[in-house]
């Protein structure tokens, strides 16, 4: 089944060049990830990274980059700050809601916008990361990052920030050649990169005493992938009934159909969502630790210290932060009322719940009863590395998050694939 599946991928011409031309981008990608900003320890900096539990995650989705000091350090994380920025703008000003819904040059031209903001979130972000960097090398005697002057400082800012713009333009070219989400593929290819590393370290220190780690590593992995399988294509099926119509002089009767509602309709957006959040108290805070007013230095000392030392509160908060916005996401892609007037326009309803407003009501409370299964999924699946590491002792080779990403993101790929060759063999009868 798999062969014939690929030999048919392949015998598709234009579906071949577009698999290949997503292939060269994720090469080019991984390139840009090993070309280093100079005057860096590339390998104290690793070490830094594996100690450090959030600088830790933010580089696994950067591939790498942010521990090799490189051109494309940032990722994709300013452009994903600027998308929740506008989103959250959306729904507190009208015109962009109404922007967003109804005209298709009217999301261009937030798309537009999105673009332009993430030129100063990147410079902004690009700045407290090096500060990050320069007093973790002082802390570390000095060997992570050397004395970097104002122009040296803002040559960096600007190579990263352009690494940043570079990045989403090749996620807006793959996404254009319907392979899959870019952006989620960049994040995806950083995370299957970095897999081969982590396991030779691993291996390289492994011994028969983490035996029982390594059972209940590949026990939780099998687990969380067949956990994720089933949360994203798990659906509830609502019942939809169609009228009678009148198609020429003859009358068709009434047909049966259904709505599928997923239990996970964000996707792997709320965790993408909540650590670019999670990052910010920590890297708003490094500009204030050398403040001249003296309560605001403790503040900002104490922010640092909280949620680079204090894994329980930095857990719960990631928690909340992901089941947050797996509602709040849903909210901005699901829109009950459009379904329900859709529905209705079409002489379609759902058996025993009047068309209009109450149909509309309906479909929310079921969408809020499913994704609560979904938002506590997600959000377990986002602190499983913390909770094996306080039971075990142990950090785990791919974390949850890892896991879910490059789950979800190869079943999206595959049911696109699998979309354009259907509609390939339509073309051709």
């Amino acid at each position: 089944m798999l062969s014939a599946k690929l030999k048919q991928i392949w015998e598709s011409r234009d579906l071949r060049k577009d698999i290949l031309f997503v292939l060269c981008l994720l090469v080019v990608f991984r390139l840009a990830a090993h070309i280093p900003v100079p005057g860096v320890n590339v390998s104290g900096l690793r070490a830094f990274f594996n100690s450090n539990q959030i600088l830790g995650l933010l580089n696994l989705f950067t591939g790498g980059g942010l521990e090799n000091f490189s051109i494309v350090m940032m990722g994709v994380g300013p452009y994903i700050t600027s998308s929740i920025i506008f989103q959250l703008l959306a729904m507190i000003i009208p015109k962009l809601d109404e922007m967003q819904k109804e005209s298709e040059a009217g999301r261009q031209k937030i798309n537009q916008w999105t673009r332009m903001a993430t030129v100063p979130l990147a410079l902004l972000q690009s700045y407290g990361t090096i500060t990050i960097l320069q007093r973790a090398s002082g802390g570390m005697g000095g060997n992570l990052v050397g004395a970097i002057g104002a122009w040296q400082l803002m040559v960096a800012m600007i190579t990263v920030t352009g690494g940043t713009i570079f990045l989403m333009w090749l996620g807006e070219l793959i996404s254009e050649r319907k392979i899959g989400n870019g952006i989620s593929l960049l994040i995806f290819a950083g995370i299957v990169a970095g897999l081969p590393g982590a396991i030779l370290r691993f291996a390289s220190t492994y011994d028969s005493s983490q035996l029982i780690n390594v059972i209940i590593f590949i026990v939780v992995a099998i687990v969380t992938v067949a956990g994720v399988v089933f949360i994203t294509e798990g659906q509830r099926n609502i019942p939809v009934t169609y009228s009678k119509f009148v198609r020429g002089n003859a009358m068709t009767g009434s047909s049966q159909s259904h709505l599928p509602l997923r239990v996970n309709q964000a996707g792997v957006i709320p965790i993408i969502f909540a650590i670019s959040l999670i990052m910010m108290p920590t890297l708003v805070a490094q500009f204030f630790v050398t403040s001249t007013v003296p309560w605001l230095a403790q503040l900002a000392e104490f922010t640092v210290r909280l949620f680079q030392n204090n894994l329980l509160f930095y857990g719960i908060s990631y928690f909340v932060l992901v089941f947050g916005f797996t509602y709040f996401y849903t909210a901005v892609i699901f829109k009950p009322d459009q379904i329900a007037e859709n529905l209705q326009k079409q002489g379609g309803f759902i058996p025993g719940i009047r068309p209009g407003t109450e149909t509309s009501r309906y479909l929310s409370a079921v969408s809020n009863r499913i994704l609560l299964a979904g938002g506590l999924f997600l959000g377990l699946i986002a602190v499983l590395p913390l909770l094996l590491q306080n039971f075990t002792g142990t950090n785990l080779v791919i974390g949850g998050t890892s896991l879910l990403i490059v789950v979800s993101v190869v079943i999206e790929s595959v049911k696109q694939v699998d979309s354009q060759l259907v509609m390939r063999d339509y073309e051709r009868f």
